[in-house]
């Protein structure tokens, strides 16, 4: 299997996921302090959303790259 056959799958498998999942959530540390003995850490959730064009496109680009590779 070439290499862009692989790329193509691995983009079309991405754009797939990204269309059924739509976002991912992370959390990160904002701020941190320490009085002492005691520490104070807030940290926020983050949401990324993932539009529904850019899940479509990359399956696009993906399929595209696979027929361009069997010719």
């Amino acid at each position: 299997m070439s290499k862009n056959k692989v790329v193509a799958i691995l983009i079309i498998i991405a754009g797939t996921i990204a269309l059924v999942y739509g976002q991912f959530t992370y959390t990160k540390g904002t701020h941190e302090a320490k009085f002492g003995p005691f520490e104070i850490r807030v940290k926020e959730k983050e949401t990324v959303n993932i539009p529904t064009w850019a899940g479509v496109g990359a399956i696009a680009a993906g399929v595209i790259l696979l027929l361009k590779d069997k010719k």
